[in-house]
């Protein structure tokens, strides 16, 4: 797999040090040291990559590594902090994605109905070895990018290539659940998108659990399964992700700001950042300030 490997760091070499995008659809890579402010994040439904270095991805109070011997699914849209680590001997941190498109797992599963997937422990987030397969089908994908007139043909046979071989892998459950149904994962997906969207309002448990056709209790219990956090603490997550992004990118102070993501009380707001980034907001913006600067806003 190592020949595998260094092919698809030649190509994604031309990375910057932040998500840039390929020309494919729901295709994207980095490379380099990345802010700590900017993969503290709503992390999308995804595959990711590592082809150099490694990473590190903490979901509520779980957290998992990975590295070119792994690749890592998550199913659903976390609230996560994530630390990338240059390789041994020095080379940068490197990286290639791929969103998730649960009509497009659909499609392939009615094409492949019996693809055996294996079962998980419901968590929405999951790492596993990689596999020859499984690059040979990135290699191909990713060389699209130096055949721009080819992607619109060969992109959605090459990314439902590498889709099928990871249904045939230990994390196949994971994009089964997302595109079937009724499925717990799916049904708690519904309260997610709720949430994220809604996340300035109050937040009813009740009326979550409704949505997603299940008593409290088991609401309660998958909702925790799949995201390692309960409604509330995911709320608090998106709130506070929300409003640092806002302080960050000079959007207000700390007061309209913390009205804006649905704080009633500046001095809860305040305490309720200090804990999830280590200082409250008025210093944390000064310190990124200070690292960053003078062009702060371009991060």
């Amino acid at each position: 797999m190592e020949s595998q490997l260094c092919e698809l760091r030649k190509l994604a070499s031309r990375a910057e040090n932040r998500r840039t995008e390929t020309g494919i659809p729901r295709v994207a890579m980095v490379q380099g040291e990345i802010a700590e402010h900017r993969l503290a994040a709503v992390y999308d439904p995804m595959i990711n990559l590592i082809l150099t270095g490694a990473k590190t991805m903490t979901v509520g109070g779980r957290t998992l590594r990975y590295d070119p011997a792994t690749y890592f699914v998550m199913s659903v849209d976390l609230p996560a902090v994530g630390r990338v680590h240059p390789a041994e001997d020095g080379a940068p941190y490197l990286a290639v994605s791929l969103t998730l498109e649960p009509q497009i797992i659909a499609g392939l599963l009615a094409d492949a109905p019996h693809v055996l997937t294996g079962q998980g422990d419901g968590a929405g987030f999951c790492v596993a070895p990689v596999t020859g397969d499984l690059l040979d089908a990135w290699v191909r994908l990713l060389r699209l990018m130096d055949r721009p007139d080819e992607i619109a043909v060969l992109a959605p046979a090459y990314e439902r290539e590498i889709l099928f071989r990871v249904l045939q892998g230990p994390l196949g459950w994971m994009l089964r659940a997302i595109a079937t149904p009724g499925t717990a994962l799916a049904r708690v997906s519904t309260a997610i998108q709720w949430i994220r969207q809604n996340f300035a309002q109050p937040l009813r448990v009740e009326a979550l659990a409704g949505m997603a056709a299940l008593s409290v209790s088991a609401f309660h219990r998958q909702f925790k399964a799949v995201t390692a956090l309960s409604p509330l603490q995911y709320q608090k997550q998106v709130r506070l992700l929300h409003a640092r992004s806002l302080l960050m990118a000079g959007e207000g102070n700390v007061t309209s700001v913390a009205l804006d993501v649905g704080y009633e009380s500046q001095t809860q707001f305040s305490r309720e950042y200090a804990r999830q980034f280590g200082l409250p907001p008025s210093r944390d913006v000064v310190r990124w300030r200070q690292c960053f600067s003078p062009d702060f806003r371009t991060l």
